[in-house]
């Protein structure tokens, strides 16, 4: 399969691209410094360079065709104030959606964030962030050209990942490592019974590859 992932040289997206060649696919990274470039040939994957932030749909389509799924896992990132969280986490993930419908690619995945409330109040960076993932998984859902999941994690940690987690529709506040949700995403990207799901992620008891296919119905 051909991959490509949008925000490719974030911390979730340079494991999963690791993930993803080790099992044998194509994969490729959207990035909008060239210098990014280093680190995600290193993970195995090419990267491609394009801003998300300016990019016209037809210009993401392009890059999207003849993928077989897109991972869109960007973000404006910490320290990062309100206008960026609507510039990324909100319009980005649109646009890359459109563009993926364009591109006739159907399977499409969306790192969103537990807690992610299109109609969430509230002034504070935090606040525009959740409610910017809500709309963009609100609209993600309504895509009929998509075979679309969104995965939702909990607090993000860089400890090592376990392989061991929760995932279900609901599963309450807990912390998940990186580590483990790109290994959730590996999963998921290859699942194509998990499209119609939004997903909440956090560490738990359950190997990887099992927790993916009981959501899955496998």
């Amino acid at each position: 399969m051909r991959i490509i992932i949008a925000g490719g040289h974030g911390q979730i997206a340079l494991r999963l691209e690791r993930l993803l060649s080790a099992r044998g696919h194509e994969v490729a990274g959207i990035v909008r410094k060239p210098e990014q470039g280093d680190e995600l040939r290193a993970a195995g994957a090419e990267p491609v360079l394009l801003d998300l932030e300016s990019a016209t749909v037809e210009q993401v389509a392009e890059v999207l065709q003849g993928a077989d799924g897109v991972v869109f896992a960007a973000g404006a990132g910490a320290g990062s104030g309100t206008e960026r969280k609507e510039t990324v986490d909100r319009r980005a993930a649109i646009l890359t959606a459109d563009a993926a419908e364009r591109a006739g690619v159907r399977r499409f995945l969306i790192v969103s964030s537990m807690g992610a409330d299109s109609t969430r109040t509230g002034d504070e960076v935090f606040d525009a962030y959740l409610r910017a993932k809500g709309t963009a998984d609100d609209y993600v859902r309504g895509s009929s050209g998509l075979d679309w999941t969104v995965l939702r994690p909990g607090m993000l940690t860089n400890d090592a990942g376990t392989g061991l987690v929760r995932l279900e529709a609901a599963t309450g506040r807990g912390p998940v490592p990186r580590d483990d949700v790109a290994a959730v995403l590996a999963e998921l990207v290859e699942s194509p019974a998990a499209a119609g799901l939004t997903l909440e992620l956090v560490s738990g008891s359950v190997p990887v590859s099992v927790a993916v296919k009981a959501i899955a119905g496998n």
